[in-house]
């Protein structure tokens, strides 16, 4: 609870996963890859309750093992490829008979997000007093200094120029998938945490890491291999 709210946490994984098979419950610096995000939500000094969201026994029976809740298995309907990923969020909300405040959707591919990122994010929509707040990254390549082709296969700016030196290009931030909070009856509303009353939470490059190849992996292996 952060102030009179209450905070749900969501840790959506489904069975199936293209670019990384089963990669929700990879091994990766030592326990499955979900172990890291329940870890750290369970850190937390604001969450009331932490539960996973999933439709596969395997991830079901591993996330229990690392004390996350499970109080419902996911309809398969809501684990295909196309099926939008705030669809799961929304079914936990509606199904859960409690009633909460904010919700805090943390995804398993983000195994470098710490606590701190968690809570910051949580108290900054407190503190700004709005509807939803995500985390973000500032892009080691800025789309200022883009290009696409053109039906000729020449190159032409992505943006408009007129930046000559990197230090006066504008500062530009990037979705990094790690934390995403809303208030609940405003994202069932809206379905969506992104939205014009949107606000950001900066994290840093290092912590920003979204798993979703093998490359992924064996960078994130090495990144926790390097912080011990």
């Amino acid at each position: 609870m952060i102030g009179e709210k209450t905070v749900l946490t969501i840790i959506p994984a489904r069975g199936g996963s293209k670019g990384v098979p089963r990669k929700n419950i990879r091994e990766v610096g030592g326990k499955p890859l979900i172990a890291w995000t329940i870890e750290e939500a369970k850190k937390s000094q604001y969450i009331d309750r932490l539960i996973l969201s999933s439709d596969d026994a395997e991830i079901i029976e591993i996330a229990l093992k690392w004390g996350c809740e499970v109080p419902f298995v996911r309809p398969s309907k809501l684990g295909c490829d196309d099926t939008p990923g705030i669809d799961p969020v929304i079914h936990a909300i509606k199904t859960l008979p409690e009633k909460y405040d904010l919700v805090v959707l943390l995804q398993a591919t983000s195994p470098l997000r710490t606590v701190e990122d968690i809570d910051g994010c949580i108290l900054r929509l407190i503190e700004y007093n709005s509807k939803a707040c995500v985390s973000v990254v500032e892009p080691d390549k800025s789309p200022y200094w883009m290009y696409r082709f053109d039906e000729k296969n020449q190159l032409v700016p992505l943006l408009e120029q007129g930046y000559v030196r990197r230090q006066d290009l504008p500062k530009i931030y990037a979705l990094n998938g790690a934390v995403y909070v809303a208030e609940c009856l405003w994202l069932e509303n809206t379905k969506s945490f992104i939205s014009p009353e949107t606000i950001g939470y900066i994290m840093p490059p290092e912590r920003s890491l979204d798993v979703d190849s093998e490359q992924d992996i064996v960078f994130c292996e090495a990144m926790i291999s390097g912080s011990n």
